[in-house]
């Protein structure tokens, strides 16, 4: 059984959309690499056929991944989730209790991850210790220099 992922409307949207774009643009650029690589000759000692054809087959790999994905998407209402703790698709203010620094992330899942956008995954070191925080708690860390302290400033949608 595959993993539920937990998906805001806009990134439900962008995923689809990607998917699509996979299946038909770069399908085509695919096959056409495949075509060009063919008919310059033998193909068994062809490396770009070889090349062309191992795109292709990644290429299906990750089309075949994002429909997974989809097929097993929830999308959440986030006007509807509890505020009084850290769950998917919160934002988090917190505060580095090392250096003081006060900054905020929202908390999405794997295929939402977007660290430009400030947005971490659940699954993410940070984003696994805050899951069930509540404001005023701290989140401890565990990095390759050691455990850092994090404290829950306030949690909003």
């Amino acid at each position: 059984m595959s993993e539920i992922t937990y998906l805001t409307q806009e990134g439900l949207e962008k995923l689809e959309a990607e998917l699509n774009y996979l299946k038909t643009d770069k399908w085509q650029e695919a096959a056409a690499a495949i075509g060009e690589a063919r008919d310059k000759g033998d193909l068994s000692e062809n490396a770009e056929y070889d090349a062309a054809k191992e795109a292709q087959g990644l290429l299906e790999l990750k089309i075949n991944e994002m429909s997974l994905m989809l097929a097993n998407a929830m999308v959440l209402d986030e006007s509807k989730l509890d505020t009084s703790k850290v769950v998917v698709f919160s934002n988090v203010k917190m505060k580095h209790l090392g250096n003081k620094k006060e900054f905020t992330y929202k908390l999405v899942s794997e295929a939402e991850a977007n660290l430009k956008e400030k947005k971490i995954s659940i699954n993410s070191p940070i984003g696994s210790s805050l899951i069930g925080k509540k404001i005023g708690e701290v989140a401890e860390v565990t990095t390759p220099s050691g455990i850092v302290k994090f404290e829950i400033l306030d949690i909003f949608i």
